[in-house]
């Protein structure tokens, strides 16, 4: 695997008994991009981040995160990997501050610095006033940033965001993106799946996904630029009309 390349993907799938949910996917992500995945809902989004993420075992194909092998090496890709899921995974009865506390311990961060990285964390999220508040009290949207802020509480070089904004208001996703350009800037790898058209636009890169299989990759400029679209919604469904000839 390149050192330039923070994820390494070759021809990858899953089965689930006679359904293929991801098929002979490939792609290379770089350190410090923004790597999207756009498709519907049903499309091998969040299956794929799963199995990049150590928690699905593939099919077949290959597969390597930060050097590590997907089907070998499971535990060392969680050590060294940020996930924040399309549902909500904090504790609500928890306060702000003490879901910080307890990710911090989960993560095993080193005690002497537990303190600095929750200032850290709260700045960045935007929640240093609300530390104290119940977590079920927060807006959707402070709910999410938060859930980011515990998803790199161990420093990870690569962050999995599955559907992060799904359900949140549209200045509350322009703001999550914020943080998300942020992380990008320190160093941070970010995989992104979304449903969101303009969200799709943030991403450095942007796979489009339809039926377990990826059916365009480039930028989003030159993505639309190839069907001179203006809108990345255009390209998508000249896309799947494409592949639908095809067959």
């Amino acid at each position: 695997m390149s050192a330039e390349l923070s994820v390494q993907v070759e021809s990858l799938m899953k089965r689930f008994g006679d359904f293929v949910a991801v098929d002979h996917v490939t792609f290379n992500v770089e350190k410090g991009e923004i790597f999207g995945f756009l498709g519907s809902n049903g499309a091998g989004k969040s299956t794929t981040i799963r199995m990049l993420c150590g928690l699905l075992l593939p099919s077949g194909g290959s597969a390597w995160v930060e050097g590590f092998d997907v089907f070998t090496q499971s535990e060392d890709i969680k050590q060294n990997i940020g996930y924040m899921s399309q549902k909500f995974s904090l504790y609500d009865e928890l306060t702000v501050e003490e879901n910080i506390d307890f990710f911090s311990g989960i993560y095993g961060t080193p005690r002497d610095s537990r303190r600095q990285l929750k200032q850290e964390v709260l700045e960045m999220a935007g929640l240093e006033k609300q530390q104290k508040t119940m977590t079920h009290l927060l807006p959707g949207g402070w709910k999410q940033r938060l859930a980011l802020g515990c998803a790199i509480l161990h420093r990870p070089p690569v962050l999995f965001l599955d559907e992060p904004t799904s359900g949140v208001d549209p200045i509350a996703r322009r703001q999550f993106w914020e943080l998300i350009y942020q992380l990008s800037e320190r160093g941070h790898t970010i995989f992104v799946t979304t449903h969101y058209m303009d969200e799709a636009e943030y991403c450095h890169r942007l796979a489009l996904m339809h039926e377990g299989r990826i059916i365009a990759l480039d930028t989003p400029r030159a993505l639309r630029r190839s069907f001179q679209s203006q809108s990345l919604e255009e390209v998508f469904v000249a896309m799947i009309k494409e592949q639908e000839q095809e067959l």
